[in-house]
Parts: structure tokens; C-alpha cells; sequence
């Protein structure tokens, strides 16, 4: 895995030194293609021995470009979820993508047609990267009002890709879009909410805190070449140390959770993944803030892979879900019997 991720960033460092960001359209796909046509996102699989290698890559991805990032995280989680979910069949070759998110304004339907054949039917929100993928593994309802997830290819006549939906500025070249179906074809992998029941889904949720430490971490690495240049820069330097002491615990965290996971592979990880969420989130928060603080506006405005990831990343972070996954963690905290906290 070492060399696969030595081969990963000698491409992505060409990526991330590109004057422009990539447009949706073209560019971002074709490094896409690049990672899967070299073997790139045929990551160790999470709780099979070498999660925290997975998680490596991933961050490493984060760290050259978060648009980049969104989509390999998205591809190689398809990939891990339809093996978890004895689907492996239906992996084809192409861009894959998950899209998961239920709002109550955009329900996505699935029943059957005469001959027995899934149709999707009706709007999914928040389908990030939808230009450039070929095929995706959705949450619908079936006619029982079950959930369910199904993998679809999407070109589709029946597939209408929309440019509503977003507006950010950080994150925009991914383009969280509204895609909608008219009784498109689909296949149901693995039974009612396998989706949401799964063992691995807390284990991909701690893959996105992965991408939010990598990127981070980039930031960090800014500030200190920053700080071995202008050895009389005191601020900078004090903005620096706290920027390690930050990003060494948060990188601590995401190793235990990693050893846990390993060590549990059928258990529910919800309580470590929501912990070690919290933490590098507010890593990543901290990182931000004081690395823009010693650095001032230059990078912002004059190094363009700093500029991205500074955009990016708030965006990106956003899927958390702030005090109300501190809330329901809390809960958890306080109703867990055995917890002391003692060293």
C-alpha cells in the first residue's frame, strides 16, 4: 500500500499545482479516471486489516484536492458498501458514487415495473459530482415505504442531471445537484435499510473525517514552511505549535478508532466514529482559524492549492451536523455506565 500511495500523490501533485480550479465538467473526471485506471481506488476494505491504510489514502486525496477527494471518497465507499452487501457482481466499470441524502423536499421512489424490473422514480438531492459519474447507489422507498438502496446506472434517458441545487462557492467544481428520475431502471442491493444497518456505514462515516484531517493537515504543512523560512516570526511560530499539538491528537484519534474497528469489524461503531468525528472536526476548525491568522491574506489570494482547500474545506465539513452530532453523542456519554475517563 505504500507504493500504491507514493504513485497516488506523485499524480495528485500535478493536480494540485494546477493554476485553476478543475472544471466540473472535464478535468475533474479525468483525474478521476486517472486514479481508477491506475488501481488507485482499489482501496483495503474498512474492518479487513488495514483500515487505517485506507483512511491514509483517502487523506492524502484530501490534501492535494477536497473537489477531488469528494469523488474518490463517494467511488470507493460504492465500491467497499457492494462487497459489504454481497453485491460485487453488479460493480461495473466507470465512475461510481453514493447519494444517500433524505430530505423531506426530494423523495426518491422505487417500485417495480410489469416485468418485475426496479423504476426510479421522483428527485434526489444532494448528488455531489453528478456530471461526472456513470453510476450510483441510491436510498429510495419502496412501495411499503421501506427504505432501500439501489444501484443505477446513470445514463439513462430516464436520468435528468439538473444544475439546481447549489450554490456554493467552496466545493463548487463537485456540484451537489438535484438529479431526477422518470421510472428509471435499477437494481436493489442487499435487503430493506442494509443501507443504514450495515456495520460498515459508521466505518465510512469516520473515512470522511479522514478527508477533513488531510486537508487540514495541508493547511498545517503551509504554516510550517511558512515558519521554517521566517525563523522571526514568534506569532507564526506559536500559531504553529498549537497547529501540531491540534493535528498530532486528531491524527491519535483517527489511529484508535482505526485499531477499534479492526478489533470489533461486526460491532456497532457508532460511538467511536461520532467521537473521532468531533475531534478532528474541531481539529480541522482550529487549523483553520490559526493558520490563517499567521499567514494573513497571501496564501488566500496568491497560492491557489492553499486558496482551494481554504474554500473547500469549511463546505466539506459541513457533513457534520455540528451540535446535533455533539448532542446525540452526549447521550450516548451519559447513559454509557463504564465510562470514567481514566488514564
Amino acid at each position: 500500500m505504500t507504493d500504491d500511495l507514493q504513485r497516488l500523490a506523485a499524480i495528485l501533485d500535478v493536480i494540485a499545482k494546477r493554476p485553476q480550479p478543475l472544471r466540473h465538467d472535464a478535468e475533474l473526471q479525468v483525474a478521476m479516471r486517472v486514479c481508477v485506471e491506475q488501481g488507485l481506488d482499489r482501496l483495503p476494505l474498512p474492518a479487513g486489516g488495514r483500515t487505517l491504510q485506507r483512511w491514509q489514502a483517502l487523506a492524502s486525496v484530501a490534501g492535494h484536492d477536497l473537489a477531488l477527494a469528494k469523488l474518490y471518497e463517494s467511488h470507493t465507499d460504492a465500491i467497499a458498501i457492494l462487497h459489504e452487501l454481497d453485491s460485487r457482481h453488479l460493480l461495473t466499470d466507470g465512475l461510481w458514487a453514493v447519494w444517500a441524502a433524505d430530505p423531506p423536499y426530494a423523495r426518491l421512489n422505487v417500485g417495480h415495473d410489469a416485468e418485475g424490473v426496479a423504476r426510479l422514480h421522483g428527485r434526489k438531492a444532494w448528488c455531489s459530482g453528478a456530471a461526472q459519474i456513470d453510476s450510483a447507489l441510491i436510498t429510495a422507498w419502496d412501495d411499503q415505504n421501506q427504505p432501500r438502496l439501489v444501484a443505477v446506472n446513470l445514463h439513462q434517458r430516464q436520468v435528468a442531471i439538473s444544475d439546481q441545487g447549489w450554490q456554493a462557492v467552496g466545493m463548487a467544481t463537485t456540484a451537489s445537484v438535484e438529479v431526477q428520475f422518470d421510472q428509471a431502471q435499477a437494481t436493489f442491493v442487499g435487503g430493506c435499510d442494509s443501507y443504514l444497518s450495515r456495520p460498515g456505514f459508521w466505518h465510512g462515516g469516520a473515512g470522511i473525517a479522514a478527508c477533513w484531517y488531510g486537508a487540514a493537515a495541508a493547511l498545517g504543512q503551509a504554516l510550517k514552511a511558512h515558519c521554517a523560512k521566517r525563523t522571526d516570526d514568534p506569532h507564526a511560530q506559536a500559531h504553529l505549535g498549537a497547529v501540531d499539538a491540534t493535528l498530532s491528537s486528531a491524527a491519535g484519534a483517527l489511529r484508535d478508532c482505526a485499531q477499534w474497528i479492526e478489533q470489533h469489524p461486526q460491532e456497532d461503531a457508532q460511538w467511536v466514529v461520532r467521537r473521532v468525528r468531533a475531534q478532528v472536526e474541531q481539529a480541522a476548525d482550529e487549523v483553520l482559524k490559526r493558520v490563517g491568522r499567521a499567514l494573513g491574506s497571501t496564501p488566500y489570494c496568491r497560492d491557489p492549492h492553499f486558496a482551494r482547500l481554504a474554500a473547500d474545506l469549511p463546505v466539506f465539513m459541513r457533513q457534520s451536523h455540528a451540535e446535533r452530532d455533539l448532542a446525540e453523542l452526549g447521550r450516548q456519554v451519559a447513559n454509557a455506565d463504564h465510562l470514567t475517563w481514566q488514564l
